[in-house]
């Protein structure tokens, strides 16, 4: 549902200062939100860009306390870091602010209190597992134990990473805290809910209704939590790092960082603008677009929308553009495991290349869907595409107007049929690009600017004007007149993607310097020729007078360089490295059970089988089911190995199992037995097998 607006409000998710950003954070969220904020800053759109450090929550409290340090002294630490690395990748915040300064406090804390003293709030008691050792309430994530239904020993408080069952703390079988190894007590404790439900009828009119322009990937999210049914969201957290809850009998406890973090774009936008704040958040002619990950959409979508309802004076997200996630090389990327792509460190390994990595991102956006990152791939779109495409196309242009007209644009002569082909063409770049970027469709957007540097260099190749200047000079002043109006163009329109090369063709065509030439007009088509202020202009996209006869070029210099093998081979051997790390960190880490008595193991029945079927489980990614002929007259076993095999892998294959293990219900199907597996250091299975056939039932001593 579009509405007309004066101005535009762009957010972007806070990144969280536990750690520095990376490029899943930039292709999901920062890339594309500074693209539009551009584009639209290009267009002369009063535009405000907020961006900001989120900087409280559980996971930094302990890391501060695992490191000895204060939770403020991490945050400092990474906003730092994260803030340094964002200038200089380009990415052009109006501001970029933190969650811990005073100004946010604040806002936040009136934010609550206004909800609160309005009723806005559910207050509820309830039991809570608490680490006496540690002395604090444990977030579901910091508890672990047995999976009751896999029997998996290392399930966390919220889900099993081996079944993919969806936990709670209580559900799980031995709990034990994460932080201090010691077995958690249940303990009361008072927090305050913000009732989704009560938001339920209007959110599913204003989402499934008003915005079904919306991205298929956001609304389906929308639409699965709408139609399963909104539950009561605790709003308070049992913890000593964060907003204090700002009402009696609430010591010790905080806001709840999913409801803290978005109130930090009111709180930056106040801190960036004091005075004229409101226009930008509660007027009605504001256009607010959320860019965020597909983590996110739910916080962006329901629960902030019902904190502003709630609250009644502010506006609500004209769109949530959300991405899906980039993957690094076929696997997941992962602050824990070090397996990521750092800004800051790409910046000191490839120094002046922002624009290679903008985009390459760009390029390769994981817009509907997850997408996957290499550094073949890296390497192979600047190679063939910067280089080969844009670098090539631009260099030539200047090349050969300093090699035939000394270095002046050349007046345009009568056009040919082609010429004039050639410019409809190009002139089309305008639309194309504002009818994606409206659209948030920024991957398509980037083809088609890329697509202007390839109509430029077929028409080059077509021309020949080094050929056609040894007999017809003015043809081949034509045709270079026409080579540097699209290099001007291509000027403009990558300056949203590629904002450093954009800057580079400018001064390459010294288009700060042009001076309108009387004696220039009409050989353009253009009989009312235009005035060159010196500026390039979004406005003037797709026109083909934008650079005057006898204007002077500066010396061509190279757009981009070849990325050789060596540079990438050192960033697949620095993942390589990282993960071998990571392995060997994670065997050392597993713990050592205790030793057993003898009559312990004997009670365990383990017998070999043949795998007659196996087949996927039906909304489980994680589990198999298995028929197997186990020598007693068969039986059905489910094991959470999928995504370590494909079932037609091991039909026909003899494994073990446990045969007098209780039989189970996973997923509605009753599961007798377990099949053994190892796990390696990486987190992967590899079935248990016999070197040797044996008879099914065969036991294992």
């Amino acid at each position: 549902m579009n509405k007309s607006h004066k101005r535009t409000l762009i957010t972007s998710a806070l990144p969280y200062a536990n750690g520095p950003v990376h490029i899943g954070h930039l292709a999901g969220v920062y890339v594309p939100a500074d693209i539009f904020a551009r584009y639209l800053r290009l267009k002369g759109e009063e535009t405000l860009f907020i961006g900001g450090s989120d900087e409280h929550g559980v996971p930094i409290a302990l890391k501060a306390k695992a490191e000895g340090v204060t939770p403020q002294e991490v945050v400092d630490r990474y906003h730092y870091i994260i803030k340094k690395s964002f200038e200089d990748f380009g990415i052009t915040f109006d501001i970029y602010s933190r969650t811990s300064s005073k100004i946010h406090h604040q806002t936040a804390s009136e934010f609550f209190r206004k909800l609160y003293d309005k009723g806005e709030f559910i207050e509820k008691t309830s039991e809570q597992y608490y680490d006496d050792e540690a002395q604090q309430f444990l977030a579901d994530r910091y508890i672990t134990g047995k999976c009751p239904l896999c029997g998996n020993e290392r399930a966390y408080g919220d889900q099993c990473e081996v079944c993919g069952t969806s936990l709670s703390p209580l559900e799980l079988i031995n709990p034990k805290s994460a932080i201090s190894g010691s077995v958690p007590v249940l303990k009361a404790t008072k927090h305050w809910y913000l009732p989704l439900d009560k938001h339920e009828k209007w959110l599913r009119k204003w989402i499934l209704e008003d915005h079904k322009e919306w991205k298929s990937n956001v609304y389906g999210q929308c639409k699965s939590w709408l139609d399963t049914g909104l539950q009561p969201r605790a709003v308070s957290r049992d913890l000593d790092w964060g907003v204090p809850v700002p009402v009696e009998g609430a010591e010790g406890k905080v806001l709840y960082v999913w409801f803290d973090a978005p109130i930090g774009y009111i709180s930056n936008t106040i801190e960036h603008s004091p005075d004229d704040w409101e226009k930008w958040w509660k007027s009605d002619d504001t256009k607010l677009v959320h860019f965020i990950g597909k983590d996110n959409i739910v916080f962006h979508c329901i629960v902030f929308p019902a904190m502003s309802k709630a609250d009644g004076s502010y506006i609500l997200p004209d769109n949530v553009p959300a991405n899906e996630f980039l993957n690094l090389e076929g696997d997941k990327i992962s602050t824990s495991r070090n397996w990521a792509v750092w800004l800051h460190e790409y910046l000191e390994d490839f120094p002046g290349k922002q624009d290679v990595l903008r985009y390459v991102l760009t390029a390769n956006a994981p817009e509907t869907k997850d997408n996957d990152f290499t550094w073949k791939d890296f390497q192979a779109r600047n190679n063939n595409e910067l280089v080969a495409v844009l670098g090539n196309f631009v260099n030539r242009a200047l090349v050969l107007t300093h090699k035939f007209f000394d270095g002046k644009v050349p007046a345009c002569g009568e056009l040919t049929n082609y010429d004039r082909e050639t410019i409809v063409e190009f002139v089309q770049v305008k639309h194309n690009l504002e009818s994606n970027l409206d659209q948030y469709r920024f991957r398509e957007a980037l083809k088609e600017a890329m697509n202007l540097a390839r109509i430029g260099n077929k028409y080059l190749a077509d021309t020949e004007p080094w050929k056609v200047f040894k007999t017809d000079s003015q043809r081949a002043a034509t045709i270079l007149n026409i080579a540097l109006q699209i290099t001007a163009n291509l000027a403009i329109a990558f300056e949203p993607f590629l904002p450093f090369s954009s800057e580079k063709i400018k001064q390459l065509l010294n288009c700060r310097h042009c001076e309108f030439d009387p004696q220039s007009s009409a050989n353009t088509g253009d009989s009312n020729s235009r005035r060159n202020d010196g500026e390039l202009k979004w406005n003037d996209l797709g026109k083909t007078d934008l650079l005057a006869a006898n204007h002077p070029l500066n010396q061509p210099e190279l757009l981009f360089e070849k990325i050789e093998d060596e540079a990438i081979e050192r960033q697949i051997k620095k993942l390589q490295d990282s993960k071998k790390a990571n392995e060997l960190k994670a065997y050392q880490a597993v713990a050592v059970k205790p030793n057993i008595v003898f009559d312990d193991f004997t009670k365990l029945d383990i017998r070999t089988g043949k795998v007659l079927e196996c087949v996927k489980v039906p909304k489980a990614d994680k589990l198999l089911q298995f028929k197997i002929d186990d020598g007693l007259g068969g039986r059905t076993i489910l094991s959470g190995i999928a995504q370590h095999y494909r079932p037609e892998e091991l039909i026909g294959k003899q494994v073990c199992f446990i045969a007098n293990l209780e039989p189970r219900k996973i997923k509605g199907i009753e599961s007798q037995g377990m099949i053994l597996s190892a796990e390696n250091a990486d987190g992967s299975l590899a079935v248990i097998t016999p070197m040797r056939d044996v008879l099914a039932g065969s036991e294992v001593k």
